[in-house]
């Protein structure tokens, strides 16, 4: 595989840890460290770096290395109003349902609940993720998809400062549940509309956890 090829890789491997809750806001990367544990130069590991700096799921401090990013409030209220933006829109151009679409959002509704039942509240978020994306592709655009499984793993970032997980994770998995009903019912609007109301009253508990 060539270095290109690799680095993507990498990069791959290191964005669905942060998605799924196991690489943390705030925490350090170790170059030589993270270079043997891949297996790759430090050129390679350097362009995954790199391609996760521009997506802005980590950043590299000057004398102290690569960290994967903490967000401030601000970045979480620009999250959340693109959020309602594009994945409301998108919910609203939905023309038809696919069987591998509503399979993909039970998938990600059952893996939420298996794991609050677990009491795994990281596996909760990243299920939360992927049931966002599955949401969104329903709208038949590759183009967009790719835009928000970005917007939604930066997005994972902001749970870092969550107090009570539980009792957050718990509210908004039953409101995915609400979505996804209105959606096999051909609801498109209705579904459109619940996400809205999703997503504002996310920010809301989520904002309360900031403090800049």
């Amino acid at each position: 595989m060539d270095s290109t090829g690799t680095a993507s890789r990498v990069a791959d491997t290191l964005r669905s840890q942060i998605v799924s809750g196991e690489l943390k806001p705030g925490s350090r990367l170790p170059e030589e460290a993270f270079r043997e544990l891949h297996g790759v130069s430090r050129s390679t590991l350097r362009e995954a770096f790199q391609r996760l700096i521009r997506e802005r799921l980590l950043v590299h401090e000057l004398s102290r290395g690569v960290f994967v990013r903490q967000l401030s409030r601000g970045d979480v209220a620009d999250l959340y109003e693109v959020r309602r933006i594009v994945e409301c829109a998108a919910v609203r151009r939905i023309r038809s349902l696919t069987p591998a679409g509503l399979r993909r959002l039970a998938e990600a509704l059952s893996a939420g609940t298996a794991a609050a039942e677990a009491q795994e509240w990281d596996t909760v978020a990243a299920a939360s993720i992927r049931f966002h994306e599955a949401l969104v592709a329903l709208a038949g655009s590759e183009r967009l998809s790719a835009m928000m499984s970005g917007v939604l793993a930066e997005f994972r970032l902001a749970y870092a400062r969550m107090g009570d997980t539980q009792r957050f994770h718990a509210a908004f998995l039953e409101r995915n549940r609400e979505i996804a009903e209105a959606l096999r019912a051909g609801e498109t609007d209705h579904a459109a509309t619940l996400l809205d109301a999703y997503l504002t009253d996310s920010e809301e508990a989520l904002l309360k956890e900031y403090l800049d």
